[in-house]
């Protein structure tokens, strides 16, 4: 019984870690870390780097949203001129990883990072070849 009850506290307690930041700095233009947590397109790392994300005529910021929020467990949390911020939770632990886009020029910045843990076993580069996929569908990027 006490082994269920630590369990229990110990998940709440990572749960509750993972949720809510309410600021953030924009960090599309910044490289990853040092931990395996993280993907963007402004990493030259080949681990961390995700190739370029160039917009049609046809993308701007409303219609690249639309976009993201189709992947799982996706919401807006920020959203100002030309940069979003995605918070995207996780089914089960819910674990929050922010996903940030940011027009710049004929570029999509996209940076995906996990909030907390070491690895991240390869989501965040998943969610962002998803946003790809979604993105090239709906001719939003070439």
């Amino acid at each position: 019984m006490k082994k269920a009850a630590l369990l229990s506290t110990v998940l709440l307690g990572l749960t509750a870690c993972s949720q809510g930041v309410t600021t953030m700095t924009d960090r599309t233009s910044s490289p990853c870390g040092d931990k395996p947590n993280c993907v963007s397109t402004q990493d030259n790392r080949e681990k961390y780097q995700l190739a370029p994300f160039t917009i049609t005529n046809d993308a701007n910021i409303d219609a690249i949203e639309n976009a993201a929020l189709q992947l799982p467990g996706a919401k807006t949390a920020v959203k100002e001129e030309g940069y979003i911020r995605i918070e995207c939770t996780s089914k089960i632990m819910r674990f929050v990883d922010d996903l940030e886009l940011k027009i710049e020029g004929e570029q999509l910045l996209v940076r995906s990072e996990s909030r907390v843990g070491y690895s991240d076993f390869g989501v965040n580069r998943k969610r962002a070849e998803q946003l790809r996929e979604l993105l090239q569908a709906d001719n939003l990027i070439q």
